[in-house]
């Protein structure tokens, strides 16, 4: 459930990648709610893009928000994204990089092309779109009457950067490469007010992990790992997204904020301690 929006983010404007379905979506309504122009990033699901930037514009009467597709992957499409962004609302003040998804195998039997396709997507599209956003953070100047910080940057990680995960050494691997670049950006570019940081989800409903819970034995299985004892939902994601967007953890840079019912307390260890 949405909090009731205060619009701290007036004025400024977010792309959010990965954005026409589950937490990307849920990421860009909580920024849109908030008053940000949001651009709505995808690559094959136009349909739903466009389900997400109508609900956007229908939050108050200023609101804005526009689609874009792009392969994030590539960086043609990355700058193209930025330019068409900067083109229609000026400038781009926050980054949520959300991009990713996942290709499954035993080690053994991972192919190559499962490898590229997932380190592509999840670690090296977060370092275009980053890149692209401090460039244009350094070439527009501060704007103090929107944000205390030049630029916000929010990766999306996951529990995974930091809990080994059998089986899906590629995604594991990307997200322990995310955790470094968003640690490394934050401490290059804090001295110019750029905030960076990373939200680790765990479990949360959406089709990325629909295989860990259809059904009561798997659900059952999952609820061992979480202390809380409920699967997340994607506005748990968007509600911590549009806090490190606002002013409000103007002083929280280079952390990554874990979201996942406390996953992260290895629980399995409750009882053997």
């Amino acid at each position: 459930m949405y909090q009731k929006p205060n619009k701290r983010l007036l004025g400024q404007t977010c792309i959010v990648t990965g954005a026409s379905s589950g937490i990307g979506a849920a990421v860009a309504q909580a920024i849109g709610q908030e008053g940000a122009n949001v651009v709505i990033n995808y690559h094959t699901h136009e349909d739903t893009a466009n389900e997400v930037a109508e609900k956007i514009r229908s939050f108050h009467p200023d609101a804005k928000a526009m689609i874009f597709k792009a392969d994030v992957s590539k960086e043609s499409d990355v700058e193209a994204m930025f330019e068409a962004t900067i083109k229609t609302f000026g400038t781009v003040d926050i980054l949520v990089a959300n991009a990713g998804l996942q290709q499954d195998a035993a080690t053994h039997e991972m192919t190559l092309d499962q490898w590229q396709k997932v380190i592509d997507i999840n670690l090296t599209g977060q370092f275009l779109c980053a890149r692209s956003a401090i460039r244009e953070f350094l070439r527009r100047g501060p704007r103090p009457e929107v944000s205390c910080a030049l630029g916000k940057i929010i990766h999306m990680s996951s529990v995974h950067e930091i809990i080994p995960w059998g089986g899906h050494v590629n995604y594991a691997a990307s997200k322990g490469g995310i955790n470094m670049l968003m640690q490394s950006l934050a401490q290059e570019y804090g001295p110019q007010k750029v905030r960076v940081n990373s939200i680790g989800p765990g479990a949360i409903k959406t089709p990325i992990n629909l295989s860990a819970r259809d059904s009561p034995e798997k659900r059952a299985k999952l609820m061992e790992v979480i202390p809380y004892k409920r699967i997340g939902v994607p506005s748990d994601i968007g509600s911590v997204a549009a806090w490190l967007a606002s002013d409000e953890s103007d002083y929280i840079t280079g952390t990554t904020i874990f979201v996942d019912g406390g996953m992260t307390c290895y629980p399995g260890f409750s009882e053997n301690g």
